[in-house]
């Protein structure tokens, strides 16, 4: 049987700064080539997850670990994850003033990479995916997110997995504050990388049914309260957007 590609076990995750643990035990894995998306309502735990999974030192796993291809990745640190194969699309892109798209790739993509990249090679591979995303190419030399809308700093987000090429993607609430077009050039873009790596592992956290109506999820899981209640396919998303969280107490 093979090894998953990405797994979640028994995890449970507190505030590094003190305070009630968020997370109760959460499982779930995620198979190559598999779409699996994480829908709960608000303060249900999925951006802390989402910041867990990365490494963020904001949160510390009391129990349970996170497995990466197999290693247990729960102490590893943000960077490490990241050079492994490791995305996150964060709900919030960080503006970074003074660093333009172009540098920041290049640089992310030489350490992603672990050897000297062509800036040509960087340029050309960058302006590729903007033309798929709809992205016009003078923002590579823009400062990285500094102006950007909401829906450009999302479009920069899926450019960044494009270029990075990453084994497993979490996407943190990419859709939100995003318009029906905006959405579909996100989701347009998630496919369009998978197609080009259809092996890359994919967790879709978010609010909306509709942006899972663009992504096509093998798989979708509740979380409420700190733990996953239900998991299905697509129909329970359906179901969801019909009904809401009522039935599981939220």
């Amino acid at each position: 049987m093979a090894t998953p590609l990405f797994e979640i076990v028994d995890l449970h995750v507190a505030p590094a700064a003190g305070g009630d643990e968020i997370l109760h035990g959460v499982d779930l894995t995620v198979n190559e080539g598999e779409i699996h998306a994480l829908m709960g309502p608000n303060g249900s735990g999925k951006s802390t997850l989402a910041s867990t999974l990365l490494g963020s030192p904001e949160y510390v796993v009391t129990s349970g670990a996170i497995r990466f291809r197999g290693d247990d990745i729960t102490d590893w640190p943000p960077d490490v994850r990241a050079k492994a194969g490791l995305f996150l699309a964060f709900q919030y892109p960080q503006e970074i003033p003074g660093v333009s798209v172009r540098n920041f790739l290049t640089q992310a993509l030489q350490a992603r990479k672990g050897t000297e990249v062509s800036t040509i090679e960087t340029y050309m591979a960058m302006r590729d995916w903007m033309e798929r995303l709809d992205m016009d190419s003078s923002f590579m030399d823009r400062y990285l997110n500094e102006g950007f809308s909401g829906g450009e700093k999302k479009r920069n987000e899926i450019l960044q997995m494009a270029v990075l090429e990453p084994d497993m993607a979490v996407l943190d609430e990419t859709d939100s504050g995003l318009d029906i077009d905006a959405l579909r050039v996100v989701a347009r873009g998630v496919h369009e990388v998978r197609a080009h790596r259809p092996a890359m592992g994919v967790l879709a956290i978010t609010h909306y049914q509709r942006l899972l109506h663009e992504l096509r999820p093998d798989r979708v899981h509740v979380l409420v309260d700190g733990r996953i209640v239900d998991s299905g396919g697509p129909e329970l998303a359906e179901r969801l957007e019909n009904e809401g969280y009522e039935r599981y107490g939220a």
